[in-house]
């Protein structure tokens, strides 16, 4: 006999739900195997996910404002700088740094914990003010290799501008900041001289906006005098990292940011690029300056208002900058005054304690679900280890990739994911049995039954969805971790209801075990206080034959439990009355 519609839906569902896993396995076994990591970046062997700071420790970072002469460091600058390092770690992943203020007065400095080990791309994150300038190239010995403006390719290996001559530099005030009036004497016999290694080269941060600047391009081999600052980071309203591609569209295989100002300097830019377009080189071109360096000097090519920095970017760099720029720059510049390994706060007995928890509670709901409904909830328990699996798959492969970091709180909102799921089964029998009730047959009462539930878990798990979704939105630290994990499986409930709870009901309402309403079924009758409505009697037809036995057989797997009890009673009478 053919499987019934409800059954072929069954095992459809329950495919899907085996792909969901494959791909997840597979992903976590791409990342164990294959992935491609920094090479700043230790690539530790595991399929368990990192855990956080106060699970497993790390790295305790004391940062000291770098400061000029006489300048004072504000309460309001270093909390500002609290905020914007905890975005950039953020950035990253959900780490839950531990970042405060430590000290007072002028010796007041930042603590910065995060878990795990130290490398060179957190601590640029952390450490760089990223001041970034937009200045005017006046003089350089190095061709321009970007343009902005323009989808026009350069001409790579331009002549490089020579250095003029001192008699050639005009001693009149300048009148833009493209003027080489800014070249005097003395500023041309500083760049002459000029080394990208010295300390002059380290602080040109902290030269003057309204002055020119003498300085080096980030790989220290090309040096250049710009002209005063025109715009700065601060009016930089997003920045995104984006693949460069060509004028017919396709990738180039380069990487840049895209900046894009408020609308005042966006115009004012737009007037600076009709500035400069006009101009010979070096002077058509407009350097980007991030914390002193020219990290590129595109000629411009064109007038715009939304420019893009290209240079040599790798995806991870252009990742970095665009994050930096995008959470703005840093009043104030750092340097790590100390950095030590710290211990874990809560520490593994502390994790022993929460997972004990969690087997505790999970203890108890299988123990409810066995007692309440009998065998019926083996279901519960097999779609709580559905659950878990995608859960610690999803948790894995967003720690390896996205650095998510698993802390006690994270562990808290795993525990009380249990709960949430548990409810969904509760809710999903009791509306089966409630059918039931009402004299439908098994299989009729789990499709009933699962039309009215689903409404009810949607609405709840939508309830803790935007709940947690809030949380992770608004709150820092270890809320953050608890409000994704709580997020998480929620969504992993659903799926679970969905694509094995359901399934698995539709599938074992096939079975005489359940549809007959045995007493270990948890669908026994007489328990559930099954009311018959008088429907007509089932007989057993004559056996005339193989084909009327299997109607028989179906037409007895259809009967509501009501039925099939009253007729067996009826059956139990008659049997009396003939002995």
């Amino acid at each position: 006999m053919a499987r019934t519609t409800p059954a072929k839906k069954a095992l459809r569902s329950l495919a899907w739900l085996g792909v969901i896993v494959v791909a997840l396995i597979g992903l976590n076994v791409y990342n164990y195997f294959v992935a491609v990591v920094p090479a700043h970046t230790v690539r530790v062997a595991t399929f368990a996910p990192k855990l956080g700071l106060d699970l497993a420790g790390g790295t305790e970072i004391i940062l000291q404002p770098e400061l000029a002469s006489n300048q004072q460091v504000s309460d309001a600058q270093l909390n500002q700088a609290v905020a914007i390092i905890r975005e950039r770690i953020d950035a990253a992943g959900v780490a839950e740094p531990a970042i405060s203020t430590q000290g007072t007065g002028s010796g007041e400095t930042v603590v910065v914990q995060i878990p795990g080990a130290l490398d060179k791309q957190t601590v640029s994150r952390i450490t760089k003010a990223a001041q970034l300038s937009f200045r005017p190239v006046l003089v350089t010995d190095a061709a321009s290799s970007s343009t902005v403006g323009s989808s026009a390719t350069p001409t790579p290996g331009a002549t490089p501008t020579p250095t003029p001559s001192l008699n050639a530099i005009p001693t009149s005030k300048p009148t833009n900041a493209s003027d080489l009036a800014y070249v005097t004497p003395a500023l041309q016999a500083q760049y002459n001289s000029f080394n990208c290694k010295s300390a002059a080269a380290a602080n040109a941060n902290l030269a003057p906006k309204a002055k020119p600047l003498v300085t080096c391009d980030s790989t220290g081999t090309q040096k250049f005098i710009l002209g005063p600052v025109e715009l700065d980071g601060t009016t930089i309203t997003n920045a995104t990292a984006a693949a460069i591609t060509s004028s017919t569209g396709a990738s180039t295989g380069g990487w840049g940011v895209d900046i894009t100002f408020n609308s005042a300097s966006g115009t004012k830019f737009e007037n600076i690029s009709t500035r400069l377009l006009p101009l010979a080189s070096p002077r058509n071109e407009f350097a980007i300056v991030l914390d002193g360096q020219v990290i590129t000097y595109p000629q411009v090519q064109g007038v715009t208002n939304a420019p893009q920095i290209t240079g040599n970017f790798t995806q991870d760099s252009a990742s970095t900058l665009a994050d930096q720029l995008k959470f703005g720059a840093l009043p104030i510049s750092f340097k790590i005054l100390t950095s030590n390994n710290v211990s874990a706060t809560l520490g593994t007995a502390s994790l022993f304690g929460g997972i004990l928890a969690g087997l505790i509670g999970l203890l108890l709901v299988v123990l409810y679900s066995l007692f309440q409904y009998r065998l019926l909830g083996l279901v519960t328990i097999a779609s709580l280890a559905g659950s878990a699996v995608i859960t610690y798959l999803l948790i894995t492969y967003l720690s390896w990739q996205e650095d998510y970091r698993l802390s006690l709180a994270g562990v808290a909102g795993l525990i009380v994911a249990i709960g949430i799921t548990a409810d969904s089964f509760i809710v999903y029998f009791e509306r089966i049995r409630d059918e039931l009730r009402d004299g439908r047959g098994l299989e009729s009462a789990v499709e009933a039954g699962w039309k009215r539930a689903l409404r009810t878990i949607i609405a709840s798990d939508t309830v803790n969805f935007l709940a947690a979704a809030i949380l992770f939105l608004l709150a820092v630290g270890d809320v953050k971790g608890f409000a994704l994990t709580l997020g998480l499986t929620t969504i992993v409930d659903v799926v679970i209801v969905s694509l094995f709870t359901h399934p698995i009901l539709q599938l074992i309402a096939r079975r005489p075990f359940f549809y007959e309403g045995h007493r270990l079924s948890g669908l026994d009758p007489n328990a559930l206080g099954a009311v018959y409505r008088g429907r007509a009697q089932f007989r057993a037809p004559v056996a005339v034959g193989a084909k009327n036995a299997g109607s028989s057989r179906e037409a007895q797997r259809r009967q509501t439990i009501a039925e099939r009890k009253a007729a067996e009673a009826e059956a139990n009478r008659n049997k009396g009355k003939d002995s």
